[in-house]
């Protein structure tokens, strides 16, 4: 990634060797998949560009034992409860903990200790959220119901407003970042302070000059969804984006006091405001900006807008402890009027954790590569529908990564520092040798995204209390027809609780990952129990982690000393017996009978008036929102999954620790 401070065109770019590849594992990573039931995702360019090869990614989760097809409310969505006010509280009592896992192919870390890596890293995590719409909009995000990307017709001169979105854009296709954002894009001239060796950018985006969807990563400006090729290659991005960052592993810890500072979470960027381009310009500095009629306009990111506030004075007087009130111009502004935003936090920053080159694999310990996210606090306890982005860039040290910008292109006289494919002496000029480089891949950044999720209010007398998301990772088939993505397995494997914590019990799965044809480079098929393509997952205890047999429940030691203080199906308290046949059918039942579960939405769900379950959970749904408990007691619960246990899919076992 490269760091670049516009006006000075002081450049921070990192250089990378030409091939890495990141993938999401929790929450699943799409790799721009969405349903296919093939073991290499349909279009590369559905909503973002991943650089990561094809297969990989896991598909949208499904709600019920069916695949949703073409009807989006028939998709899962992973359902987080957000942080308390938790800034309020001496000890930081409230937060809600997610664990993100992954896997990034070249390595990382090393830079900070007496094990260096064979080349530096960054790696960036981000997310998007807006209020979950009661009818979504055409700018709504959506995970989509097809493959295809979504539609952008090129402006003209005449042109240059948003008089061509409504005809773009299909709701029935996947949306992160808006329409207006790659318009946005692709009007605003390209950084021409920017460092892109021996590449030859396109020259004119049909407006006569060369814009921002091209860079060196990217010289032709293909397009991937609606993301900005420009914004995506460089951190801190110079103008205002609509992500929020969340934390930045640096190559070195004397990076990370430039990261924290230039974030669009506590920096605002200034954008070119201009009646002769309507919601969008071309221009990139406030030079040409004032000098063509235009007004550099600062602008904020932010949490959320509190719209009850509508003056300066009302908005910066608010006094809810914790939070930074302030009347400015959001990010995503058509009128380009202040707005009372409430204003986001430096995001985390910490040294790169250190992983093995040419390796999709766990981390130095042993464990998978992880980060604990606290999520947000919304004050205005909306829910909010969200989307999580994860950029991975390596480098090598071939020239001076800090202090290489545009005065070192290829343009003779000029010689770029390095070039494309080069032959290199070794020896007095003899038997030259040959270097596979691809200039466009130096400083190369990698991406996955999830599908959409949403972070909503926590249930009522929830309010102090930690809480831990326990989930399910990975998809259908063994590690080879699987790879680069993986097997089962629950998430974090090892919780750590305290007797007044919270867990969140939750999974989504898909129908339709069977890993067909085409494979790739790898195996075809899906291994594993039960009807092909269909992930299943339930909960149940078991006496010790190395052991396969659950504990019958009379025997058991969990369920009596759990408290429920949110089930997704009743309203009232759920009696030990009903929430482990829960848990054990994932949700195919709820209840023993109708003398503990009497609400009349539960008749259907009882053990005593539905069809028997599929012994291998066939008929079970996909996905399971679960229960939000308490475990009263200290000790050592092992749980598994009943269903992924065969040698094809190895053991999907956990362990909750109670102290």
């Amino acid at each position: 990634m490269a760091f670049t401070l516009q006006r000075v065109f002081h450049v921070v770019l990192l250089m990378s060797v030409a091939c890495a590849d990141i993938y999401l594992h929790v929450p699943r990573g799409s790799n721009n998949r969405l349903n296919e039931n093939t073991a290499t995702r349909t279009n590369a360019n559905r909503l973002f560009d991943s650089q990561n090869n094809n297969r990989g990614g896991y598909n949208v989760g499904d709600k019920t034992d069916q695949p949703s097809g073409a009807n989006a409310t028939n998709q899962y969505r992973m359902k987080y409860f957000q942080s308390s006010p938790w800034k309020t509280s001496p000890t930081g009592e409230g937060k809600s903990y997610l664990t993100i896992e992954w896997t990034n192919q070249h390595g990382c870390g090393g830079n900070d200790n007496t094990s260096p890596n064979k080349q530096n890293c960054v790696l960036l995590l981000q997310y998007m959220c807006e209020d979950e719409p009661d009818s979504p909009t055409v700018d709504s995000m959506r995970n989509g119901v097809t493959t295809n990307t979504q539609d952008f017709t090129k402006p003209t001169k005449t042109t240059l407003g948003s008089e061509r979105k409504t005809k773009d854009v299909k709701t029935d296709r996947g949306l992160h970042e808006p329409w207006d954002w790659y318009n946005k894009c692709y009007i605003r001239e390209r950084n021409k302070g920017l460092f892109v060796a021996d590449q030859k950018l396109t020259a004119d985006n049909g407006l006569g000059y060369s814009s921002a969807i091209y860079t060196r990563q990217n010289p032709t400006g293909n397009r991937y969804g609606y993301e900005c090729p420009e914004e995506r290659d460089y951190f801190p991005y110079w103008h205002p984006t609509p992500w929020a960052d969340i934390a930045v592993f640096a190559e070195n810890s004397s990076m990370c006091s430039y990261y924290t500072s230039k974030s669009f979470n506590v920096q605002p960027y200034t954008e070119c405001v201009s009646t002769t381009y309507p919601n969008a310009s071309r221009f990139n500095n406030e030079k040409a900006c004032t000098d063509n009629g235009g007004t550099w306009l600062l602008m904020y990111n932010y949490l959320e807008k509190d719209t009850s506030k509508k003056s300066q004075s009302t908005c910066e007087s608010s006094k809810q402890a914790g939070l930074t009130y302030k009347w400015a111009v959001p990010q995503d502004s058509t009128s380009y009027q202040p707005e009372c935003l409430i204003l986001l936090d430096a995001p985390d920053c910490q040294v790169a954790p250190w992983s093995r080159s040419n390796h999709l694999g766990n981390g130095r310990d042993g464990l998978p590569l992880n980060y604990t996210w606290t999520l947000p606090h919304f004050p205005s306890k909306k829910n909010k529908q969200c989307v999580f982005r994860f950029r991975y860039n390596v480098s090598t040290e071939d020239y001076d990564p800090y202090r290489t910008d545009s005065k070192k292109n290829d343009d003779f006289p000029v010689v770029s520092p390095i070039k494309q494919n080069p032959y290199v002496y070794v020896m007095s000029k003899q038997s030259p040798l040959h270097l596979a480089i691809n200039t466009a891949q130096y400083g190369r950044v990698f991406q996955d995204r999830s599908h959409l999720f949403t972070i909503r209010p926590r249930p009522d007398g929830v309010t102090n209390q930690y809480i831990y998301n326990l989930n399910v990772r990975g998809k259908r088939g063994n590690i080879v027809q699987n790879f680069p993505s993986v097997e089962y397995d629950f998430t974090p494997n090892t919780l750590r609780l305290g007797t007044e914590d919270l867990v969140h019990i939750q999974w989504t799965g898909s129908n339709t990952h069977n890993n067909g044809n085409p494979a790739g480079d790898g195996q075809a098929g899906d291994a594993g129990e039960g009807k092909g393509g269909t992930d299943r997952s339930n909960f149940v205890e078991i006496g010790e982690r190395n052991g396969n047999i659950p504990t019958p429940f009379e025997q058991t030691q969990l369920w009596n000393n759990v408290e429920v203080l949110w089930i997704y199906f009743m309203k009232k308290n759920i009696q030990p017996m009903d929430l482990a046949i829960t848990m054990a059918s994932a949700g195919y039942y709820r209840c023993a009978s109708a003398t503990t579960c009497n609400e009349p939405d539960n008749s259907n769900y009882l053990v005593s008036t539905k069809a028997a379950i599929s012994n291998v959970l066939d008929n079970a749904p996909a996905s399971y929102e679960g229960a939000l408990i308490r475990i009263r007691q200290p000790g050592v619960y092992n749980y598994t999954c009943t269903r992924n246990n065969s040698f094809s899919n190895r053991s999907q076992k956990g362990t909750i620790v109670v102290t």
